[in-house]
């Protein structure tokens, strides 16, 4: 009774252990890809400690496994650090991005069913409705309006008929979220992006593949640009100031 008693107790903490790392490691993807823990910063494990009120072994283990996504670096014998970003990186991604999310677009449309259309009407007309920055700051956007705007892209492709696809590309608009938070441009006076939101499901309604992918990929190259010029304009601010003289 004993021997079964420890095992089913040691099982027991192995799988409290497990659920508090998946918990750590949500919450510092969480805070990487909205720019809490900005880009090339040293993650060190007493300040997360503090942060995330848990111990070191969850924090190691959550750090560890989110080297695999991209958003954390291990540095040789010295720790973890949030992944730098760089413009020839947002290039790659935007790329990537634009070749699966047309391929799980179109999959999308041709095997959608009208369940499907209706989630992508809905999604659509909840991000409408929902305010887009925040009061007095045009520049950030409100938080509801963010996980909207990411339900209302993923159901376009929720239909791709591959989890594996499906679930890259959800990588894939969180590194982009991650470059858009970097850049410090998260809003954009110029475009009319609800405009864009219903051109695209006005063509997935339609069934229109070809028509779809376009405004889609159009929509991914707008923001691209803005995105692209924030960084150029921050390399060029960081090249021009002065560094300071070491101390002797």
């Amino acid at each position: 009774m004993n021997d079964v008693a420890g095992a089913v107790g040691s099982g027991a903490a192995t799988e409290n252990r497990e659920s508090l790392t998946s918990r750590i490691m949500s919450l510092l993807r969480a805070d990487i890809i909205a720019g809490a823990l900005e880009p090339g910063s040293k993650l060190k494990i007493d300040e997360l400690r503090q942060r995330y009120e848990v111990g070191a072994s969850p924090i190691r283990e959550a750090l560890s496994l989110l080297t695999s996504t991209q958003l954390v670096e291990r540095l040789d014998q010295k720790g973890f650090r949030v992944s730098r970003v760089s413009i020839e990186e947002f290039d790659e991604l935007l790329k990537t991005r634009c070749w699966l999310d047309e391929r799980a677009l179109r999959e999308s449309i041709v095997n959608g069913s009208k369940r499907w259309e209706e989630e992508v009407v809905i999604a659509a007309y909840r991000l409408s409705r929902t305010r887009r920055t925040v009061e007095g700051d045009p520049t950030i956007m409100t938080q509801e309006w963010e996980t909207l705007h990411k339900r209302f892209h993923m159901c376009l492709l929720a239909q791709c008929g591959s989890r594996f696809l499906y679930n890259i590309c959800d990588d894939l608009y969180d590194q982009n979220t991650r470059y858009r938070q970097a850049a410090r441009m998260t809003a954009y006076a110029e475009r009319d992006v609800s405009a864009e939101h219903d051109a695209i499901t006005d063509a997935v309604l339609e069934r229109d593949c070809d028509l779809a992918v376009s405004r889609l990929i159009d929509h991914y190259h707008n923001t691209g640009n803005f995105l692209r010029n924030s960084l150029h304009s921050q390399v060029a601010e960081t090249a021009s100031t002065p560094r300071t003289s070491a101390r002797r």
